[in-house]
């Protein structure tokens, strides 16, 4: 249910804000605006995903389980789909999820989510046979 509500909510607010920010700087400003800040957050998103993914692999060469570097990169695969969604308000949710210092942010409530998850025993797990 509140997926939907989701679905129908996003695309609303964007358009709301297409029409507000093309009243301030034009429609070709918010245009390039819109292309640039896919522009930017691609490239911030790689350059992230590179940097927890060797932390991820020096994290497995000391023996180590990459939880957090796991963690950081699903927050980064996130920022960086809604960087790539046409939008200023995903815009901003996308950057603050690719940014460094944002990023614990996400990741706390998120851990805290997965361990109340685990703790009253709604995880799903999957066996092979």
């Amino acid at each position: 249910m509140w997926v939907l509500l989701l679905l129908l909510l996003i695309p609303a607010l964007e358009i709301y804000g297409f029409i507000l920010m093309s009243g301030w700087v034009g429609g070709w400003n918010t245009f390039l605006l819109i292309l640039l800040t896919g522009i930017i957050g691609a490239i911030v998103a790689r350059y992230e995903a590179k940097q927890v993914w060797g932390e991820a692999q020096r994290q497995m060469q000391t023996g180590q389980i990459p939880g957090r570097a796991v963690i950081d990169g699903l927050c980064i695969l996130a920022g960086g789909v809604l960087l790539l969604t046409p939008g200023f308000f995903t815009d901003v949710i996308g950057f603050t999820l690719v940014f460094p210092l944002t990023r614990p942010i996400y990741r706390h409530y998120l851990l805290k989510w997965l361990e109340k998850k685990m703790r009253d025993g709604n995880t799903v797990t999957f066996r092979r046979f």
